[in-house]
C-alpha cells in the first residue's frame, strides 16, 4: 500500500508544484521548487511579500515535506513610498482588534519592522499579519515581545491536554518540557502540518514566552 508520507523527492517535487498553481493566492509562474530528502527550497521571485509567505505556506502543507527552506525574492511589488505603507500599516494596526496600538512601526524601501510588547503569541502573529497584505510590502521584520503575566506550574499540562485535543496531531507521541520560560517539544509526528499544530498549541499555554520545537516527522 502507498504511504502518504514515504515520497521520493520527485513526488515531493511535483505535488509542491501543483500546490502552489493550485492556490489562488499565489502566482507562481516565477517560483522554482527542488526537493533533496524531503527538504524543499523554494526559489525564484513573487511579486508581493503576502505571496512568499502563501508559497512556504503551500509548500508546508504537502505530505513528505520535513522542511521548507523559503529563498524567494519579493520582486515588482506595486510602487508605494515608505510613507505611504507606514501611513498604511498604522491604519491595519488599528483596526485589527487583536493588536495593541502600541506597536511601534517602521519603514525602509519597503520592509517593515515591528517593535513593542504583547501578552500573548496570537497577538504578535496577528500584528505581522495585518501589515504582510498591505501594497507595496517586501518583506517583515517581527521584533515584538511576548510579556508574561501569567507564570502557573501547569503550563507543561495545559499544553499536553491541548495537544491530545487535536484531531491532527498524536499527543502521546509527543514530550513536553519546561524550561525557564521555554517550552521544548520532542518526539514524533507524520508531518510538517502535525509539527506546526503542536507548536501553534504550545504558543497558546499562558506564560509561554519561547517554543523550542524539536520534534522530528517520521514516515
Amino acid at each position: 500500500m502507498f504511504n502518504y508520507f514515504n515520497k521520493t523527492d520527485a513526488e515531493i517535487k511535483k505535488d509542491v508544484s501543483n500546490e502552489l498553481l493550485w492556490d489562488p493566492r499565489l502566482n507562481s509562474s516565477h517560483v522554482k521548487v527542488s526537493a533533496d530528502h524531503g527538504i524543499v527550497t523554494l526559489s525564484g521571485s513573487v511579486p508581493h511579500y503576502f505571496e512568499k509567505k502563501s508559497a512556504e505556506h503551500a509548500a508546508q502543507r504537502v505530505g513528505g515535506v520535513k522542511a521548507v527552506a523559503d529563498e524567494l525574492e519579493v520582486k515588482g511589488a506595486l510602487d508605494k513610498s515608505d510613507e505611504d505603507i507606514a501611513n498604511a500599516a498604522v491604519d491595519a494596526i488599528r483596526w485589527n482588534y487583536a493588536v495593541p496600538e502600541s506597536i511601534k512601526i517602521s519603514v525602509e524601501k519597503g520592509w517593515i519592522t515591528l517593535d513593542g510588547e504583547v501578552d500573548w503569541d496570537f497577538q504578535r502573529q496577528a500584528a505581522k499579519d495585518a501589515v504582510s497584505n498591505l501594497l507595496g510590502v517586501c518583506g517583515v521584520s517581527n521584533n515584538i515581545e511576548i510579556i508574561s503575566k501569567v507564570q502557573t506550574d501547569d503550563i507543561k499540562s495545559r499544553i499536553e491536554d491541548a495537544l491530545k485535543r487535536s484531531a491532527e496531531v498524536e499527543g502521546k507521541n509527543i514530550d513536553v518540557s519546561i524550561v525557564g520560560d521555554k517550552v521544548i517539544l520532542s518526539g514524533h509526528v507524520h508531518s510538517h502540518a502535525e509539527s506546526e499544530d503542536a507548536r501553534f498549541a504550545a504558543w497558546m499555554a499562558p506564560g509561554v514566552m519561547k517554543v523550542e520545537n524539536n520534534l522530528k516527522i517520521s514516515k
